[in-house]
Formats: structure tokens, sequence, C-alpha cells
């Protein structure tokens, strides 16, 4: 039988590895019902420690992207409400799912951040069905409320005048306007991790809010509540913009998925090799590279040691041992024939 030729194996080594990424990106995709069913996280505005933290998403960390529907998003308000069903479910290092999604559905570089709350059309008046397609409250809306053109109104089609709102999980039901302290009475404390000084306050504080429609309002772990939809809605805070302008309430159209689970470090080696817009490695946390260096270092000498090993092992083993006995006496009486 010929040999396989040093071109040929390495031919095969590849295809083989090709194969096995491909298995493993398969199966993600049918654990998590999405593709890509992984992403890297790119910026620090969801780390709980400076030096990185395994359980919470750090830059450089691998996500895993998960199909969960719209309803079942849980949000901080929710999770941290004693009267709600929730109550007490926590993700990466805090109350409440974490949530990846494109801003006002543009493109460009996904936002994966907390879902802190959810606001939900209560009264409703039906529009104007004959106004044109603008976006506009006094087209659709001439007898007041706020143009909703993804929520249901009473007649059953899409599109509504919002009256007042409800916020799952808080006391804020039936308001025009949505002011919520999350300061452990009112709702759950949320510390925005930041000092108490003229009119800022040491928690989140949601003040005088009149949504422009139906959505999740989202805020990253070390962004000291700078909510992404902007100083609207939190005194203060800057927002995450888009071509259309600051991400409104993340609908349900705009969601991407839920983070679940987290491999921590790997995503630092696309960073590396990112370029155009990519931040590149800047945010990643100092530790990560070092783990990184580990990961790296058990994987390419595991093989080594592993092999080594179980060499060990079988030459410490009684039937090695009873073989080289018989191969002895062999070599014993091949000599004296």
């Amino acid at each position: 039988m010929a040999e396989s030729s040093p071109f040929g194996n390495l031919i095969r080594e590849m295809a083989l590895a090709a194969a096995m990424i491909f298995i493993l990106v398969i199966g993600l995709w049918a654990h998590t019902g999405v593709m890509p069913p992984l992403v890297v996280v790119e910026s620090s505005s969801m780390i709980h420690e400076a030096d990185g933290e395994v359980g919470s998403i750090d830059a450089g960390d691998l996500i895993l992207v998960k199909d969960t529907s719209f309803e079942n998003i849980v949000t901080f308000a929710e999770a941290t409400s004693k009267q709600d069903s929730s109550y007490g479910y926590e993700m990466h290092g805090m109350e409440g799912d974490v949530i990846i999604y494109q801003k006002n559905g543009d493109e460009g570089t996904p936002i994966i951040h907390r879902a802190i709350l959810r606001v939900e059309a209560s009264q409703t008046m039906t529009p104007d069905r004959n106004a044109s397609a603008a976006d506009n409250n006094s087209v659709h809306c001439p007898n007041g409320g706020t143009w909703d053109s993804h929520s249901i109104d009473s007649d059953g089609e899409m599109g509504t005048c919002v009256l007042t709102w409800d916020v799952p999980g808080t006391n804020v039901s039936d308001q025009e306007k949505i002011t919520i302290h999350f300061d452990g009475n009112n709702a759950g404390y949320y510390d925005c991790r930041r000092m108490a000084h003229a009119n800022v306050e040491a928690f989140l504080v949601v003040w005088d809010w009149q949504p422009r429609h139906a959505g999740i309002l989202t805020l990253g772990d070390n962004n000291q509540c700078s909510v992404d939809q902007g100083g609207l809605v939190v005194n203060g805070s800057s927002g995450v913009h888009s071509e259309s302008g600051v991400a409104g309430p993340v609908r349900e159209e705009w969601l991407i998925g839920v983070a679940g689970g987290e491999i921590p470090w790997l995503g630092s080696v696309k960073l590396m090799a990112s370029g155009g817009d990519s931040p590149g490695t800047s945010f990643v946390p100092p530790s990560s590279f070092l783990y990184l260096a580990i990961v790296i270092g058990l994987v390419l000498f595991s093989p080594w040691v592993l092999e080594k090993g179980l060499k060990n092992i079988l030459q410490q083993s009684p039937e090695t041992k009873q073989i080289e006995i018989e191969m002895i006496k062999f070599d014993q009486s091949s000599e004296e024939e």
C-alpha cells in the first residue's frame, strides 16, 4: 500500500478541520436557532470589573445568541418586582435579560445591552386610516395620542394612537408620561455606579418620558445610567445612534436574539484581526490576553501531554509487561535454534 504524500496529508487535515468547524457551527445553530449563533463583544459597555469577570460580558468574549420570542424577554423591572413571576431572574451578573438588537432596525454593528423595562400601549384611539404614510402624530392622530405604527389598534389593524402607557413590573399603569425611580421602593434598585450630586441621583430615574412607540428600554451595565434611548428618557443620557437618529425603544423586528452562554476571551482573536470601524482590542481587559494565551497553550500542548501520559500508562500496565516477557522468551528461543 502506497504511503500518502505530505501534500495529501495536509489536504486531508485541512478538510477534517473544516468539517469539524462546519459541524460545530451547525450544532450551535441548532441549539440557538440563530445564524450566526455567536457574536463578539467589541466594547466595554457591559463590564462589571475593569480586569474582566467570567459571568459578566467583557470585550473579547464570545456570546451565544439565543432565539427567544419578544414576549418572553424578562426586563430588569420585572425581575426586581416581588409581585412579578420573573422575580429574581438573572443573566450575566444582573437581573433581567441581555438582548442583541439593531438600532432602529438600521444596518450597522448590533448593540448588546440589558433590557431595563418594557413600555406597552394601554388606552388607544383608532387613527385616521385615510392619512398619508408619514410617521406623524398630527396626521394619523389629529385628536391626540402618539402614533405607533407597529402596535395593534382595537379595530384589529396595525397602527394606533396611544393615549396612555403601561410598564410591567412597576406601578406605572395607564399613564400619559412615564416617571419611575429605580430606588428600591418604587421599583427595583438600579445602581448607576456614580456619585449623587446636583439633582443627579445614584440610581436610575426615568423622568416624564413620553415614548414615541412601544418597545424595550435598554442600557449597558457599565454606562452609568446613560440609556440607549437618550436624554428624553433619562437626564444626561447620550443615547446610541444609527442612520435614522437616536435609538427608540427596541421593537420586535429589531431584535436579533437574547444573550445566552458566554465563551470568555476567545473573541479577542477576531478583534485582533478586525479593521474598519472596529475598535479592535482597545476595550479588552489586559487579563483576557493572559487567559487567552493559557487556553491556546493548552490546546496546542494537550495532545502531546495526553500522548505522553497514555504511553506511560500503557508501559506500566500488566499486559505490556507480559508482552515484553513473551518477546524476551521468543528472542531466546530464536537464538537457541
